[in-house]
């Protein structure tokens, strides 16, 4: 009796014990794995993110330049190149300015060219006229229709003309108006080249122009350096590429003024 008493005290004591090992606590301070991302003692999943490089470039190895040295150790890109400097002596200053309406009249001025080049600026404003011309059609009825447009007189012109004031040799003969079998240049400029005493002309009709006439100083007045000019400048080498023109004006029709049929005279 009391061995069994004792065998079932043991039995029993082995229950409770497997019994006791099954609810263990899990240690303090652990937390469960859920499996999401940003708790804290768990990593979410990882991306692999790759850049590639487009395809209208390629890599490549920058190109390695040497820095010239001058001598200094200074970079030759950081280096003045001097301007040169135009010669005093080759500058020319107006020494004629002059506006003036022409009705078949003239005027003359005198100088003594010592030192060439002169050059002598013209520009004129011409009488415009209204003109008619009548056109056939080409198609249709072609019934004549009369465009009206405005252009330059033929009448108007402006001639230069520089002569040696005692033989009068002519050095330079030029200006504005076709009728004259002159330019169609409503300004230019225009260069003497020759040394000599020079009377030089200008003459018009139906015109208005503006003319300046420039020498260099030196060689040209016995004091150069104490006279005042009004104005001075360098001639460059397109401005010696005379003359500078502008182009007259090209006459333009004006549909918008035709009329049909011939005027009744």
């Amino acid at each position: 009796m009391t061995k069994q008493i004792c065998l079932l005290l043991s039995l029993l004591f082995i229950i409770l014990l497997i019994a006791g090992t099954g609810c263990v606590t899990p240690p303090k301070g652990s937390t469960p794995s859920t499996g999401s991302v940003g708790e804290v003692g768990t990593a979410g999943p990882t991306e692999t993110v790759t850049t590639e490089t487009p395809s209208y470039v390629t890599a490549a190895t920058p190109f390695v330049t040497e820095t010239p040295d001058n001598g200094t150790g200074a970079s030759g890109a950081n280096l003045l190149v001097p301007t040169s400097t135009l010669p005093p002596e080759d500058r020319s200053c107006l020494i004629y300015s002059n506006t003036q309406n022409f009705i078949y009249n003239t005027s003359a001025i005198n100088f003594n060219l010592k030192n060439p080049p002169m050059y002598i600026n013209y520009t004129v404003i011409p009488t415009n006229v209204t003109v008619n011309k009548w056109v056939q059609e080409r198609t249709g009825s072609k019934k004549e229709v009369t465009y009206t447009y405005s252009d330059y007189a033929p009448y108007s012109w402006f001639e230069i003309t520089v002569r040696n004031k005692t033989s009068g040799e002519v050095y330079l003969d030029d200006g504005f108006g076709s009728a004259k079998g002159l330019s169609t240049y409503t300004s230019a400029t225009l260069k003497v080249m020759k040394s000599d005493d020079m009377l030089i002309e200008f003459k018009g009709q139906s015109i208005t122009a503006t003319v300046g006439i420039w020498v260099k100083p030196v060689g040209n007045f016995d004091d150069p350096y104490n006279r005042t000019f009004t104005e001075c400048k360098y001639w460059t080498q397109t401005q010696n590429s005379l003359p500078i023109v502008t182009a007259t004006t090209t006459p333009t029709w004006t549909p918008e003024n035709q009329v049909q049929g011939r005027p009744s005279s």
